[in-house]
């Protein structure tokens, strides 16, 4: 026994004095008016709280605080105490520092004390057993109340026993059993993979502008889901190529013999600047015939970690991957490997065709653990290479909220062993799910190095875009390492700006090395990139010319605008080919198509707050999005500027 309570017994003995049989008599009868009090009717007056006494907790000395528990309101705080399994003891003279996570004693006499409604406090409705409290001479008695305890212990909260108390429903249980402790939400940790807005440049000075194409559509996704949710996306979260690129356009189909892409070039004014213009760059992907394409392996990687749990994750990728499954041939090939903590293979490669193993193969997964990212990667690389075979196509499908906590957590390296692996011929193509932590950065990294394609599927609309609509897109390339490079005449061109493409950018000397990876086209798919250019002597130039340069005039044909060059590789080619077209000035009326990619690359630069719109506002690009609607079989355009015109709203709040 320590000190103190040494100290407490012998204070306790000090006010305790020998039996006295005619005193416990008169003790019991005391104790049977306080009794009868306490269980008057509810009609009957009670204290008010002004008139209640304060409970005096803990004074010094055990016989003070004896008296104070002797109070009315001292025994019901002390009875309270009891109902709910608390049971304190103070050393004389010491003071008592309860937890933070402990009521008050005056928040137990309000809480416990008080009836709701003129009904009877759950006190008064307890029925106590009378215990016996010997005091010393001259001391008033009450007698302490025992609750009986309930046949078996309740697992409630603090709030919830709180509650029950208050409500009627609690028979006051001799001990109570804490919850588990409760796993608070994540904060937000969402990391977006973005350079600020590429900037104005001087034709004479920098002519030369290369980059790779990009077929993503994770940026519009994510700028949907936020908007829809009330809020304005983070600038950062906006990569303006991918939401022009996010539509199909009808652009103009190579022919049987030519490449496996056909380039179109418009110019038009710019919507929001008459002095300038836009170059606009189409690319159309040839659709080979689906009876013609080679087998397919497909390896599901799947996050199954413990930030995978939300209904927005987990159970929407599972929804979204039973539509994929009705695009697959019986021949094609599925194996699903999941990691959280570790990784593991939980289907071995299956045929399309045993359509219910794969779904209970898909059902059996649940969220929970940490994220073993590289561990995943790794031996979803191993299974895809076991199944593929030479004429096949083999993919590697990552759905994840990108959380990757555990392993390669850098993008850096991430894109390293990413790169090391993309030469097989198995590309990665990465699937965002959910929002709070999602990981942007990483997922870029992944797809782009994978030869793959990133989305952000935060619906099941979106799944039947992504994985029905243009799962052939997706998954069978028709020309890899696709490159651009523009080269403007500084004859008609006086400054320069490609709009988007930030994170796509290339070296010059980039574009003629085939070593150096870059985009790649899927059959079918589309690719847009535009840039708004300001004409020689155009009112809209910002720079001053040099003292002392050249004069430029002279150079270039005056007919262009500049000369437009593509290189990109044949399926499993090493070698690239290229491709030439001139840029003329005003070729043609901009059609649906142009306009409205035209009209996403204002949404995308307003939404980014770019500094070269002037007065152009959101009513602007509503009104031009909508008159370029054109056909829009699936609605696709309808709900961009049904986007557009919540981002007006939100933007004024």
């Amino acid at each position: 026994m320590t000190d103190e309570l040494d100290e407490l017994k012998a204070a306790l003995d000090a006010a305790t004095p020998a039996p006295d049989p005619a005193k416990r008599v008169e003790n019991l009868r005391l104790a049977q008016e306080n009794f009868d009090r306490l269980q008057g009717s509810a009609g009957a007056s009670r204290p008010t709280s002004e008139s209640r006494p304060v409970v005096g907790w803990f004074a010094s000395g055990a016989r003070t605080m004896i008296h104070a528990l002797s109070s009315r309101g001292g025994l019901v705080a002390t009875t309270a105490l009891v109902a709910i399994g608390l049971v304190v003891i103070s050393p004389q003279g010491r003071s008592l520092l309860l937890p933070p996570d402990v009521f008050s004693p005056t928040e137990m006499r309000d809480q416990y004390e008080e009836p709701l409604g003129g009904v009877p406090s759950q006190l008064e409705r307890m029925q106590p057993a009378p215990a016996e409290v010997v005091l010393g001479e001259g001391e008033s008695a009450v007698v302490a109340e025992t609750i009986a305890p309930a046949p078996e212990p309740m697992a409630l909260s603090k709030s919830t026993a709180q509650g029950r108390v208050m409500s009627g429903e609690f028979n006051a249980p001799s001990s109570l059993v804490a919850d588990a402790p409760v796993v608070l939400p994540e904060s937000d940790t969402e990391a977006y993979a973005n350079e600020a807005p590429n900037p104005l440049k001087i034709t004479a000075e920098d002519p030369v502008s290369t980059f790779s194409i990009d077929v993503d559509t994770a940026s519009y996704a994510v700028v949907r889901s936020s908007l829809t949710a009330g809020q304005m996306p983070p600038a950062q979260a906006v990569r303006v190529e991918e939401m022009i690129n996010y539509f199909p356009y009808n652009y103009p189909v190579p022919g049987t013999n030519d490449a496996p892409f056909r380039p179109t070039v418009t110019t038009f004014q710019t919507p929001w600047n008459p002095e300038t213009e836009l170059v606009h760059i189409a690319l159309q992907g040839r659709m080979p015939a689906l009876e013609d394409r080679p087998p397919l392996n497909l390896v599901f990687l799947i996050d199954t970690s413990g930030s995978m749990q939300d209904a927005n994750k987990l159970p929407l990728l599972k929804q979204s991957f039973r539509l994929m499954l009705g695009q697959l041939r019986p021949e094609d090939q599925v194996a699903i490997v999941t990691y959280a903590g570790s990784a593991g293979q939980v289907l071995e490669p299956t045929a399309a065709a045993e359509r219910s193993t794969i779904l209970a193969a898909l059902d059996r997964l649940e969220a929970g653990g940490s994220t073993a990212g590289q561990e995943g990667l790794q031996q979803a690389y191993a299974v895809a290479e076991a199944m593929a075979a030479e004429g096949e196509v083999t993919r590697v499908l990552l759905a994840t909220d990108g959380d990757f906590n555990v392993g390669l957590s850098d993008p850096q390296a991430l894109k390293d062993f990413i790169g090391k692996k993309r030469d097989s011929g198995t590309y990665l193509s990465v699937l965002g799910f959910g929002r709070g932590n999602l990981d942007d950065a990483t997922m870029q990294a992944l797809a782009q190095n994978g030869n793959g394609q990133a989305a952000y599927i935060d619906t099941l609309n979106e799944a039947q875009k992504v994985l029905v609509d243009q799962l052939t897109g997706a998954l069978f390339p028709i020309a890899g390492d696709v490159k651009v490079q523009v080269e403007f005449n500084p004859a008609t061109v006086a400054e320069y700006r490609l709009i988007g493409y930030e994170t796509r950018t290339l070296k010059r000397e980039d574009f003629n090395n085939d070593k150096v990876d870059a985009g790649d086209i899927g059959a079918g798919h589309s690719v847009t990139a535009i840039y708004e250019v300001t004409p020689v002597g155009s009112a809209a130039v910002l720079n001053d010319p040099l003292r002392y340069s050249a004069d430029t005039a002279a150079h270039g044909d005056a007919d262009e605008l500049g000369f437009l060059r593509l290189r990109y590789k044949e399926p499993g080619a090493a070698v690239s080919q290229l491709i030439e077209v001139p840029i003329g000035v005003g070729t043609g009326a901009a059609s649906d198509d142009v306009r409205f990619s035209a009209a996403m690359a204002g949404f995308g630069q307003l939404l980014r707050g770019s500094d070269y719109l002037g007065d152009w506002s959101w009513g602007d690009a509503i009104a031009l999005a909508s008159s370029a609607r054109g056909e829009d079989s699936f609605g696709y355009r309808a709900e961009a500027i049904g986007l557009m015109r919540l981002a007006e709203s939100l933007s004024v709040q």
